[in-house]
């Protein structure tokens, strides 16, 4: 019950002080919420190349928002990482997203969910908080591993582009608060690795 109350709690804030859209139902700028999944992770590490295209005039920079989630729907993690304009950046799935997981099982495969908003004072970003404005110009790319056919014990490295996954209200309610939580409530844990800065590579490491 007290976890219950808690993420109301947060649901409640977020929903008063969302700078959404005018829209409730659809997102009007398509690229602002992209989705990817990365599998065998037990195998080996896939990779996330994020780029900010400059396309959010005046402010320019944009926070992209990572969110984590395990096969059974669980957020497992979640950060934010600060993007200026034409600006390469990475996070490896392995090493970022679920090396500090909010439970302590490791999974074998994710839903990685990036949320770009337009940070309020030019350098602060907050994957926790709903009073952001969402922001064009994310441009994002990723790896998975893949059973090579005719060779279960061989796996191959795929790259292709986030999709556009059309981000609602709800949704969107939904990834603030329960990675608010994850902040305020985790003890550390469930806080996943900022960006660094350059790509990673397209083959298996």
């Amino acid at each position: 019950m007290r976890l219950r109350a808690a993420l109301l709690s947060f649901a409640t804030v977020a929903l008063v002080t969302c700078a959404y859209a005018q829209d409730e139902n659809a997102d009007p700028r398509p690229d602002v919420f992209q989705v990817r999944y990365a599998s065998n992770l037990n195998k080996g590490d896939s990779y996330i190349n994020i780029t900010n295209t400059g396309s959010d005039e005046p402010t320019d920079n944009i926070c992209v928002n990572v969110y984590t989630f395990d096969p059974s729907e669980e957020m497992v993690s979640c950060c934010s990482c600060l993007l200026t304009p034409n600006a390469l950046a990475s996070l490896s799935v392995q090493g970022d997203l679920i090396s500090n997981t909010l439970s302590p099982s490791t999974p074998t495969s994710v839903v990685i969910k990036l949320v770009a908003t337009r940070p309020p004072d030019e350098v602060t970003c907050n994957p926790g908080a709903a009073s952001q404005d969402l922001a064009p110009g994310l441009r994002a790319w990723g790896t998975s591993l893949h059973a090579l056919p005719g060779s279960p014990a061989a796996y191959g490295l795929t790259e292709s582009a986030f999709l556009p996954g059309g981000l609602s209200l709800a949704e969107y309610l939904h990834l603030t608060s329960f990675c608010g939580f994850i902040n305020a409530n985790g003890s550390g844990f469930g806080i996943c690795k900022s960006c660094r800065a350059g790509g990673l590579g397209g083959a298996k490491q």
